[in-house]
């Protein structure tokens, strides 16, 4: 009768051990998805402090495009407020979409822009927008990184979530929903840094 309560209480303590595991699993992969979304924070709040330099340093050189400069401005505000609503964590599917959308606009407004510097040369000229230029590019090429990076810890959560015995779990501890992948409308913008040249 002894050998048989303790290996009653052995099972019971490995039952117990094993769940423990579960829980700092989720909350470790949970983790990782958030730092991972705070490594795109900060690159796309480089590229928002980038943008007003550019768009003073066009201004003297394109004095009659006003509005594509208003509508580079508008877009990158726009953008800038959507990624500081998530500021506290909430990365859920809506707010994600709604940062992918202002993302997409402020796309489209930087590379009108770029269309309409085309027309002035001597922009291209231009040491101080070749330098801009370089840094956006290479702050571009960050935040794809750092969205790879995030969407791939989103998916090691979600999996692990999903999975089996965890799922059991899983709306006990508190992560009751799968984290939300970053998303663009236009497919081709995740495979394609911009390419903003002056």
């Amino acid at each position: 009768m002894a050998i048989s309560t303790i290996i009653l209480l052995l099972v019971a303590l490995a039952l117990v051990i094993y769940v423990i595991s579960i829980y700092n699993t989720l909350v470790t992969l949970k983790n990782r998805y958030l730092n991972a979304f705070s490594q795109i924070e900060v690159q796309l709040k480089r590229r928002y402090d980038l943008i007003p330099n550019l768009v003073e340093t066009a201004k003297a050189y394109m004095a009659h495009e006003r509005e594509t400069l208003e509508a580079v401005t508008s877009a990158r505000n726009d953008a800038a407020a959507a990624l500081k609503a998530m500021s506290n964590g909430n990365l859920g599917g809506a707010e994600l979409a709604k940062l992918a959308g202002a993302e997409s606009v402020l796309q489209g407004a930087l590379g009108k822009l770029q269309v309409t510097m085309e027309a002035y040369p001597d922009i291209k000229a231009s040491e101080n927008m070749q330098q801009l230029s370089e840094e956006l590019t290479t702050t571009e090429n960050r935040i794809a990184f750092a969205r790879q990076g995030y969407n791939d810890a989103v998916m090691g959560y979600n999996t692990y979530r999903q999975s089996f015995p965890p799922t059991i779990f899983a709306a006990r501890f508190g992560h009751a929903s799968d984290g939300a992948l970053l998303e663009f409308e236009d497919a081709a913008q995740i495979r394609v840094a911009p390419k903003v040249s002056f």
